[in-house]
């Protein structure tokens, strides 16, 4: 009994991993895509197509619709992650820097586990908070030492965005014990989708002649696999291993972001940055141990 409920927490960090990583691609792709594609329009877009591609699959396997008393939690997975998240951070964005918002994505753990107290019911050991804490710290240090400039406009929007995603984080983890992560996301999407759509058509460019591939990829990159595929796994990995635990996995998703941009923009990367990650490594492997 032990061994397969030790395999089954293993299968949820691995596909947390997985779904970590898919998200921290997300950031280099929005840096190509923001340098044709306004901001805004991004936000939409992505959400419908993604929306799009999500009605196709309920379609196709013949889905039945959830029922009644999944539909309020549903549209707080929506509002969280489809909706929400997205739209905050692209508000705060305008006010702070790209750097500066890392302080609150090291919050972004800490509220997952928050919301998995209060909406999942968990009850993680005291060492547990510890680690999480800790581990936020260093996120948030590390974010703070690269000078970043303040706003308090910006500030709340990506406080906003963070305890958003936190809830649909640990909506969409609780509703996938029940049915399922990708039919989760997929309805969440379909929900926000007309929306989205109206949203898209308000705010689409009046040419498209001078969209860039790269930007065409990235757009492409951050509709199905940062709010398709990616949550497949996260709400999957989130059921299994437990919320508290596997969300915090997303200390790591700064790091992987910028070890991304490294790679593929060639930005540099610092030996802080390795040190600071090392830290956050073993946080997260004290808190999988304590938050059992």
């Amino acid at each position: 009994m032990n061994i397969a409920v030790d395999k089954n927490a293993l299968s949820g960090w691995l596909n947390g991993l997985l779904g970590v990583v898919i998200f921290s691609g997300s950031l280099p792709a929005t840096r190509v895509a923001v340098q044709d594609f306004d901001p805004f329009f991004l936000t939409f877009a992505r959400a419908s197509l993604a929306g799009m591609v999500a009605l196709i699959l309920i379609l196709g396997w013949r889905e039945k619709r959830p029922p009644a008393a999944r539909i309020v939690p549903l549209m707080m997975v929506s509002l969280g992650v489809v909706v929400g998240f997205p739209l905050l951070t692209a508000l705060a964005l305008r006010h702070v820097t790209a750097a500066h918002s890392i302080v609150f994505l090291g919050l972004l753990p800490l509220m997952t586990a928050i919301f998995a107290v209060l909406r999942g019911k968990e009850r993680p050991a005291q060492a547990f908070w510890i680690f999480s804490v800790l581990g936020s710290l260093l996120v948030m240090g590390f974010a703070f030492s690269q000078g970043a400039s303040l706003s308090l406009t910006g500030d709340l929007l990506m406080l906003a965005a963070v305890i958003v995603c936190g809830l649909g984080y640990a909506e969409g983890a609780a509703l996938t014990r029940e049915c399922g992560g990708w039919q989760v996301i997929s309805w969440a999407l379909i929900l926000a989708l007309p929306f989205m759509v109206v949203a898209s058509l308000l705010m689409m460019p009046v040419s498209f002649s001078d969209i860039g591939i790269p930007a065409w990829a990235a757009l492409g990159y951050v509709s199905l696999f940062s709010m398709l595929i990616g949550f497949i796994f996260w709400y999957k990995g989130l059921a299994q291993g437990g919320i508290a635990a596997v969300g915090q996995l997303q200390l790591l998703q700064p790091f992987l972001g910028l070890a991304l941009s490294a790679t593929l923009l060639h930005e540099r990367v610092s030996p802080l940055m390795m040190f600071i990650t090392l830290g956050v490594i073993l946080c997260v492997i004290a808190s999988r141990k304590y938050g059992r």
